[in-house]
C-alpha cells in the first residue's frame, strides 16, 4: 500500500481558539460484540449499546460544558446515527465517516480471515472488493477539511465507528492511516483530539464509557 503525505495541510498550525475534536464510537452491535468486521452493512444496536449510547450524553455534557457544539457530525449508518440520537446530539450526516468497506471480508472476525490469509490484519492485508487505507484516509481528510471552520467557533463531536475514526485519528497527527493500528478503540468510548501550541495532539483517548466504569 502506498502511504499517504505527511498530514492534510488544514490540520495545522492553529490558532489558539481551536477548538476539540470529540471522537465518539458508537455502541455496541451484536456484530461488534462477536468481533465480525462491520463496514457498510446496517446492523443496529443492541440493548447494551442503546444504553451505552444514553450514557454517553453526560459524559460529553461534563466535557463541553454549557457551551454546545459548534458542529456535530455523523455516519450515515444506524448504528452510529442512533448513538448520536440517544446521546442527545442534534447531528448533521456526513457520508464520508462510514465504516471501512471491507468487501468480501465483510461479517467475518480477524481469525476467520486468517483460516485464508495467515497473520493477516486490515492495517497490513488487502480488502478484496472493499477500500484501500489510502481511500478511507482520503475520505477522512475531507472529513478534517469540513470541520475545520468550525473549530475556529469551538469543539467539534465526530460520531462514527472503529477503525475510520482511527485512521482519523492518524491523519490528525499528521501520520499515515496505517499509524490508525496505534489507537485501540472499544465501542461508546470518547477520545478527544486537539492542539497543543501549533502541534495537534490527542488529549484523551478510549474513556471508558459510564457503564463499564460502574460495572468494575
Amino acid at each position: 500500500m502506498s502511504e499517504q503525505p505527511a498530514g492534510p495541510a488544514h490540520v495545522g498550525p492553529a490558532a489558539p481558539s481551536t477548538g476539540r475534536v470529540f471522537l465518539v464510537r458508537h455502541g455496541e452491535s451484536e456484530w461488534s460484540e462477536s468481533g465480525r468486521h462491520t463496514g457498510l452493512t446496517d446492523v443496529p444496536l443492541i440493548d447494551r449499546g442503546k444504553a451505552q449510547a444514553v450514557a454517553l450524553g453526560p459524559m460529553l455534557a461534563e466535557f463541553l460544558g454549557e457551551r454546545p457544539p459548534a458542529l456535530v457530525l455523523t455516519s450515515p449508518l444506524q448504528r452510529a446515527r442512533v448513538t448520536a440520537e440517544l446521546a442527545g446530539l442534534d447531528a448533521e450526516t456526513e457520508p464520508d465517516l462510514h465504516e471501512v468497506d471491507y468487501g468480501e471480508y465483510e461479517g467475518l472476525t480477524t481469525p476467520e480471515i486468517r483460516r485464508r490469509v495467515p497473520g493477516w490484519t486490515v492495517w497490513s492485508g488487502e480488502l478484496p472488493g472493499g477500500e484501500t487505507l489510502d481511500q478511507v484516509a482520503a475520505r477522512v481528510d475531507r472529513v478534517l477539511a469540513r470541520i475545520s471552520p468550525a473549530l475556529g467557533r469551538g469543539d467539534v463531536v465526530l460520531v462514527a465507528h472503529g477503525h475510520v475514526l482511527r485512521i482519523l485519528a492518524a491523519r490528525w497527527l499528521r501520520q499515515p492511516p496505517q499509524a490508525g493500528r496505534l489507537f485501540a478503540l472499544s465501542t461508546a468510548t470518547v477520545s478527544v483530539l486537539g492542539h497543543e501550541h501549533e502541534y495537534p495532539v490527542i488529549r484523551h483517548w478510549n474513556l471508558p464509557n459510564p457503564i463499564e466504569r460502574s460495572s468494575k
